[in-house]
């Protein structure tokens, strides 16, 4: 994995690919319906602008987004909601605006906590460290690290992009910074066994993916008697839940790895409702 320099430009660089989108669009089209139910356009710029300054407060001051969690905590589907609610009902103009200057300041808040010593180091580990003294960051779900903050950043900026992409008909084509997206829909694999009340596996499995360069991405030991394999985007689209298994090209095997594979779930929060499969898929 790269470092946290590496990370925040490929956040940056995810985020103006999505803004190239939504720039050019005329004030009427933000608030064209997306695959998720009830959310236009501007629904998902406006959630994307809200986590960055959920994020940024996270990052800033761990009393300010205690107080926040604990609004969230008395509602959590309303909390999220009422975000993407109230910014979809601003000028569209305005939205713009702010998530871009949203995007801006968790750069700059996350930059801030990278210490100087682990510039050219891996943020590989299981804790990487969020500041000089190894503090993390509150979230929603579990304590994270920078690194992890920005993989978790430049995850929901890829799969709120594909909502907006479904949307205006457009089809984009995949970087190497699902490199990210697949990491963290890997290493969130026990969270989405206990997030559904269900026991994790004990093993690893082996992921095998392809990458959008035809590069192959693995994780977990060679020898796992489970595993799943399948091109990268296939896998992104599972985690994130934009595609429904049964349109996608991912293979399990092991009935641990199958089930994962119906409950995969990269972000924090409730179980999604994830996405029902297209009429081919049937």
């Amino acid at each position: 994995m790269p470092d946290l320099h590496s990370l925040l430009a490929d956040l940056a660089a995810e985020g103006d690919s999505l803004d190239a989108l939504v720039a050019p669009l005329p004030a009427a089209r933000w608030a064209a319906a997306t695959p998720a139910e009830g959310w236009t356009i501007a629904h998902q710029i406006a959630h994307l602008a809200w986590t960055d300054a959920q994020a940024t407060v996270a990052a800033t001051d761990a009393d300010a987004f205690a107080r926040l969690l604990e609004r969230a905590i008395a509602d959590p589907g309303g909390y999220v909601e009422a975000g993407a609610r109230e910014g979809a009902a601003e000028d569209p103009a305005r939205l713009l605006a702010r998530w871009r200057d949203g995007r801006r300041r968790i750069i700059d808040a996350l930059t801030v906590l990278q210490p100087p010593s682990t510039t050219n180091q891996s943020t590989s580990s299981a804790r990487p460290t969020a500041g000089p003294s190894g503090e993390r960051i509150p979230w929603f779900g579990p304590p994270m690290g920078a690194a992890s903050m920005a993989t978790a950043r430049l995850m929901e900026t890829w799969a709120h992009g594909e909502d907006v992409a479904d949307a205006l008909g457009e089809r984009r084509a995949p970087t190497r910074r699902l490199r990210h997206v697949a990491h963290i829909g890997v290493r969130t694999r026990d969270f989405a066994f206990r997030n559904r009340g269900l026991e994790p596996p004990a093993d690893e499995f082996r992921i095998v993916l392809e990458g959008p360069d035809g590069d192959t991405w693995t994780w977990g030991p060679a020898d796992a008697p489970q595993s799943v394999t399948g091109p990268a985007l296939d896998f992104c689209l599972l985690a994130t839940q934009r595609r429904h298994r049964d349109d996608l090209a991912l293979t399990a095997a092991g009935p641990d790895a199958d089930r994962w594979l119906d409950v995969a779930q990269a972000f924090a929060g409730p179980p999604g409702p994830g996405r029902t499969p297209t009429a081919s898929a049937r």
